[in-house]
């Protein structure tokens, strides 16, 4: 018989993810449907995200199975309450890395906006001339701090991130990162889709080693774009959450993200078609169905 999810002690909550503790040496690390743009948690949920997040991460860690990742247990371990089934991982307990690891391959979000006043992302020159969009000559390494809910990451330069953690772990963390990215990149072309960048995170196992770890290469984690639609010089139409930033930003949202109030309640056809991409990014990355996911309702 499976335990409540009250059995658990609740350890931590995130913008999307809470944390509870199994035993000494693992955690269940749950995804809820909350969704949150400009740092804000938005109404209402969007439904079945959570599982989304869940089944694209372990269809990844699969892929990548050869990088060691924080999984304790398989998706359906009976460790897992039903009420969360489908949207809930057994993990392993780690020393979390106080950074979040980043690999852009494309210029666009904050990285684009830094580039248009420096040059530069996080301390990397790039060449004069790239627009939105463009392709960087090759992927870089662009680490940012963790922010609390409520404030923002800030972007990073990897000397600062070196002076923090060392520079031996620093490196290790930049080509864990460039490497997960190429090989996720490389992949995600196969199923024509362009990986625009992503973001990771890493902890230290009771070894020192190295874990991939939280999500990987989800649509809340990652910029997914389609290839047969690519062009350079403007905004890509994306498999993420980037549909509802533009709804918020956009004339019939009637907010201003430089207001700091709460932004308005998503309307159901932009809860619906928020849905549908990440449903969508999930069957074109793996191949699979959605239904066929546990805890998805017929």
């Amino acid at each position: 018989m499976r335990p409540e999810l009250s059995d658990y002690d609740h350890l931590s909550g995130g913008k999307v993810r809470e944390i509870y503790e199994v035993d000494a040496d693992t955690l269940l690390m749950v995804a809820t449907d909350r969704i949150s743009a400009f740092d804000f948690s938005l109404d209402p949920e969007i439904p079945d995200k959570g599982r989304v997040l869940t089944a694209t991460s372990m269809f990844f860690f699969d892929l990548l199975s050869d990088v060691p990742n924080h999984l304790a247990g398989p998706i359906d371990d009976e460790r897992i309450p039903e009420e969360v089934l489908g949207r809930a991982q057994v993990v392993k307990r780690l020393e979390m890395v106080a950074f979040e690891c980043v690999a852009r391959g494309y210029l666009t979000g904050s990285g684009k906006k830094e580039y248009d006043k420096t040059g530069a992302v996080c301390g990397v020159e790039l060449p004069a001339g790239l627009a939105e969009a463009s392709k960087l000559p090759e992927p870089i390494f662009t680490p940012a701090t963790k922010a609390e809910q409520g404030d923002h990451d800030e972007n990073v330069s990897f000397s600062y991130m070196a002076n923090k953690l060392g520079t031996e772990l620093a490196e290790k963390l930049r080509d864990a990162t460039l490497r997960v990215y190429s090989r996720a990149a490389d992949y995600a072309e196969t199923r024509g889709i362009i990986l625009a960048d992503t973001k990771l995170e890493f902890g230290l196992d009771e070894n020192g080693e190295l874990v991939l770890a939280d999500e990987v290469l989800t649509p809340d984690s990652s910029r997914y774009w389609p290839a047969d639609s690519y062009e350079e010089g403007r905004v890509q139409p994306s498999f993420d959450k980037q549909y509802v930033r533009n709804w918020l930003t956009g004339p019939k949202s009637g907010w201003d993200p430089a207001s700091g109030l709460q932004p308005p309640e998503l309307p159901g056809s932009v809860v619906e078609a928020t849905r549908d991409r990440y449903v969508e990014a999930y069957e074109r990355l793996s191949g699979k169905k959605f239904g066929d996911w546990p805890g998805v309702m017929a």
